[in-house]
């Protein structure tokens, strides 16, 4: 059974602005005099972990920061802001489960974030996007090496029992791009807000868009 897997969140739903809001709210809480506006933020995207642009970000400024505290409080703010908010799926998101399920497509969610945020992400989605409708569910807590680290994949290929040409991963970040390509998957590059810009020339296409047609034809050909 061949399967599309979605590597990121933020393929399910934009939270690109939200967790750049949450980062600055729990500057502010570690008493950092540190803001993120969006031009800093966009350049830091290129990169994968938000405890790692924390650490990237004192060490620039010569500050000593418990740089995993820091990023601790910023998903507790961010899940918070998620679930006050609600979420609505991207487009085509939605359209393109229903169909690879009514075409026996595997679908499956291969992030290297943590498991309360992905909690957080369905939670917000329902019932329009809910856990049953992933028969694979890659976290952090899965894989110790995250994206761009092909690791999320090639658990994920070997948990399915497939092989990777069988396989298409839809990504919104070069590092997700990078991870997928390296595990020798195709990756529809669906760009989020704020990676808009960003060099996804390694990936087999972009869209700004899911079609559910599309991809289906290209996971089963």
């Amino acid at each position: 059974m061949p399967a599309i897997l979605f590597g990121s969140i933020s393929t399910l739903v934009d939270t690109s602005e939200l967790q750049r809001e949450a980062f600055n709210e729990a500057f502010s809480q570690h008493g950092l005099d540190w803001h993120w506006d969006r031009d800093d933020y966009l350049a830091m995207l290129e990169s994968n972990g938000g405890a790692q642009r924390i650490a990237e970000h004192a060490a620039s400024t010569g500050e000593t920061v418990d740089a995993d505290a820091v990023h601790a409080t910023k998903s507790e703010v961010f899940r918070t802001k998620l679930r006050e908010s609600g979420a609505t799926p991207r487009p085509g998101v939605r359209e393109t489960i229903k169909a690879a399920h009514g075409r026996g497509v595997t679908v499956g969610l291969v992030t290297t974030t943590s498991r309360d945020n992905v909690d957080a992400v369905l939670d917000a989605l329902g019932p329009d996007v809910t856990r049953t409708d992933f028969a694979l569910l890659i976290d952090r807590a899965i894989v110790s090496a995250p994206k761009p680290d092909p690791a999320a994949y090639t658990h994920a290929i070997a948990a399915l029992g497939e092989t990777a040409d069988s396989v298409v991963a839809i990504e919104d970040n070069v590092g997700g791009v990078a991870s997928a390509t390296a595990a020798g998957v195709r990756v529809v590059a669906f760009p989020n807000a704020n990676t808009a810009g960003h060099d996804f020339s390694r990936a087999t296409e972009r869209v700004e868009s899911l079609d559910d047609g599309a991809l289906l034809a290209g996971v089963t050909r």
